[in-house]
């Protein structure tokens, strides 16, 4: 079965993302960027990693690495937390590790709680639970507390995390394929990121991959499965979105805030997208406060 990259949307500034899954269902074996702790909160949970099924009863816990292939199959009456984040949350220069070491900590250790000692077990089963309650708080103070959580587990796993033996199997060449591309497309995401706002061409985003535009494009819709014009213009319709929730702006500020190149354009482009004008989207958003 293919593999494919899942685009993960956060939903704390500090680039995490949680939420609960619930029952009988099934993903596909995909990976992502982000570090993800799979948490076992009720019934069992069989989990597709590393050539293996790991079947994971309540209260287990499974960290993937970045960019690991993995997929699930859950039991019925089941339930289980999800945690993604990005590494780059711990800052480099503040706390002297770098995140490549980050990456090779959770490429070389155990990775799941059944192999850890179970003081360790517990104490990330605790600190998990009290992490995900904060998605029940509307607080200031919750992205404090969920990097401070964040920060006690990865000061745990540092140096407690059992590290595995050296046998463990070296990536195939369709793994290690795929890692080089995460590493172009994690590239691609950072420039979009941070040059949203400007004119990105084609030319401009193969460039800076080193590919030629035809290949670039093969390359992207293999990868997200739409072209790179659809997805940048979907994530500016994003940056509106969010805009016009928490500002009240002339549209033609919004339209340039959000990185179109005019307002008679975002305005096309986000009532095709949602069905309304972005006036009316405001309007809506104001009614149900």
């Amino acid at each position: 079965m293919s593999k494919y990259i899942e685009l993960v949307e956060y939903d704390s500034p500090i680039n995490l993302k949680m939420f609960e899954n619930e029952n009988t269902l099934a993903s596909f074996p995909h990976f992502h960027k982000e570090v993800e702790i799979i948490y076992v909160t009720k019934g069992c949970v069989n989990i597709a990693y590393q050539n293996e099924i790991i079947g994971l009863a309540e209260k287990e816990i499974i960290i993937f690495p970045s960019g690991a292939t993995h997929s699930f199959l859950s039991s019925p009456d089941s339930a289980r937390y999800v945690y993604q984040f990005d590494l780059a949350i711990f800052d480099e220069k503040l706390l002297g590790i770098s995140q490549s070491q980050l990456i090779a900590l959770f490429e070389t250790a155990q990775t799941c709680s059944k192999s850890w000692p179970n003081a360790l077990a517990q104490t990330a089963a605790d600190l998990l639970d009290t992490l995900f309650e904060t998605t029940r708080s509307n607080s200031l103070a919750v992205p404090y507390l969920q990097l401070g959580y964040l920060m006690q587990l990865m000061g745990m796993f540092l140096e407690e995390l059992p590290q595995g033996s050296s046998s463990k199997p070296m990536l195939n060449h369709s793994e290690v394929k795929y890692k080089e591309d995460l590493v172009l497309l994690n590239k691609i995401f950072g420039y979009i990121e941070t040059h949203f706002q400007e004119d990105i061409t084609l030319e401009t985003i193969s460039d800076l991959v080193g590919f030629s535009p035809y290949y670039f494009t093969r390359f992207f819709k293999k990868h997200i499965g739409q072209t790179f014009i659809q997805f940048l213009s979907d994530y500016r319709l994003d940056q509106a979105r969010y805009i016009l929730s928490q500002e009240r702006l002339p549209m033609v500020d919004v339209a340039d805030k959000a990185g179109f190149s005019s307002v008679k354009t975002f305005h096309h482009v986000f009532k095709k997208s949602q069905g309304i004008s972005p006036l009316q989207y405001q309007k809506q958003l104001q009614a149900k406060r």
